[in-house]
């Protein structure tokens, strides 16, 4: 029997990837937004594939702010897309 491969939404393109391909961004209960690269850290998660076409998707149909249930500030949109675009380099 085959392992089950856990299957996550990107919230900018809407497409079902597997769990490895995309990066956790989370809601932790002091209401910070982090980039989670572990995808191991509590908080309410969305997904997002690790490229900037995506990224902008998700934030112009602010499918963070759906996932995360909240608004999110400006400048941690702009952080976290920093912090993508060096992983993205890699």
């Amino acid at each position: 029997m085959s392992k089950k491969i856990p299957m996550r939404q990107c919230v900018g393109c809407g497409e079902m990837k597997s769990k490895k391909e995309l990066l956790r961004i989370i809601r932790t209960t002091e209401d910070e937004i982090l980039l989670d690269r572990t995808g191991k850290k509590n908080g309410r998660g969305a997904y997002i594939c690790p490229n900037g076409e995506c990224f902008r998707k998700a934030v112009k149909a602010k499918g963070f702010e759906r996932s995360l249930k909240m608004a999110i500030p400006k400048e941690v949109v702009e952080n976290l897309e920093k912090e993508m675009e060096k992983i993205a380099a890699g």
